[in-house]
């Protein structure tokens, strides 16, 4: 209604100003008559009333449509009736819909060809790196040393822009199955083994209760352990020479718990930690540090539907725990 009458606000100041023009015209036309005056009036009113009356009447859903939000776009492909100016307005959302389709699909599209171009990269990029490791077993130490822990730091950043890349696709990219969580974290460490011996700092498995099994994508899950155990690792060395790995359960969840007694983080950093490339205190003191490493850690197990816990103390050290739900437990 409100829509209704500012559209035609104007048409009303019209028939309020006929009201005091007729009667002005016919006095000032010699008659003197008021009944034939308040009658003209009075038809005039009416035939204008009646008009607009019809006009909302038919157009009410129209004016409807204008006023209410859309929740989805499939909303805009809703009809309203078959008043002229309503059916204009369908085709026009139509077109609209359509166009911003096309749109969308070509952004995909693009999106697309970006992945695998970044995908195929990464790998063209592994085999190099490969070659140099090779060669640099052949020098002595320490130049043989230096060379093998700058291609591993290469090798990791080439990880992350690759699983930075896929997580738009993440949903296609699950593969759900049984993982035994203590295989992983030796395959885990195997992995950084040398990475271990660089900064001496060394891994130890507890396990409150043998077999822990839950239901995740292998993969993923290997990626987010990779980055707990990356920044652990990071934060401790020269503070101490440990991190330890706990697997539990707690309230009949499964939990993979990552703990380090490094520098720890600051609380004012804590609850901005996992937003991307918030690096925080720490991380200005570590120029390697890029502020994505948490990020995708919360944004995988958010995908995987795993909550991600942290408690963390200044010079006590941080703990990061991968809670895995009671339908996900499968021991």
């Amino acid at each position: 209604m409100r829509l209704f009458l500012r559209e035609h606000f104007l048409l009303i100041v019209i028939l309020v100003i006929q009201v005091f023009i007729i009667p002005i015209l016919f006095w000032l036309d010699g008659y003197r008559g008021l009944s034939v005056s308040i009658y003209a009036v009075f038809l005039s009113f009416v035939f204008l009333t009646a008009v607009f009356i019809y006009r909302y009447i038919s157009r009410k859903k129209f004016y409807q449509r204008l006023q209410n939000s859309i929740d989805s776009l499939d909303e805009s492909l809703e009809t309203t009736e078959q008043a002229p100016i309503s059916e204009a307005l369908d085709q026009l959302l139509r077109a609209q819909y359509r166009l911003y389709q096309e749109a969308l699909q070509k952004a995909e599209d693009r999106q697309d060809e970006h992945l695998l171009f970044m995908d195929r990269w990464v790998h063209q990029m592994k085999t190099p790196l490969s070659v140099i490791e090779l060669t640099a077993q052949t020098l002595d130490e320490p130049e043989s040393s230096s060379i093998r822990e700058e291609t591993e730091r290469m090798r990791n950043g080439l990880n992350t822009v690759l699983y930075m890349a896929r997580l738009r696709t993440i949903a296609e990219d699950f593969h759900i199955k049984p993982v035994l969580l203590s295989k992983l974290i030796h395959e885990v460490n195997q992995e950084n083994k040398r990475f271990y011996i660089r900064n001496e700092v060394y891994p130890q498995l507890k396990e409150d209760k043998l077999g822990i099994t839950v239901a995740t994508d292998e993969k993923w899950l290997f990626f987010l352990l990779t980055q707990l155990v990356h920044n652990a690792v990071k934060y401790s060395t020269g503070k101490t020479n440990r991190i330890v790995l706990s697997l539990y359960e707690r309230s009949g969840e499964a939990v993979l718990e990552v703990k380090d007694f490094g520098i720890g983080i600051p609380v004012v950093d804590q609850k901005r930690v996992f937003h991307k490339f918030y690096t925080g205190e720490n991380g200005r003191r570590n120029r390697e540090s890029t502020g994505m490493g948490l990020y995708l850690v919360k944004e995988v197990a958010e995908k995987l539907e795993h909550s991600i816990e942290l408690e963390s103390k200044v010079d006590e050290g941080t703990t990061v725990r991968i809670v895995f739900s009671n339908t996900q437990n499968l021991t």
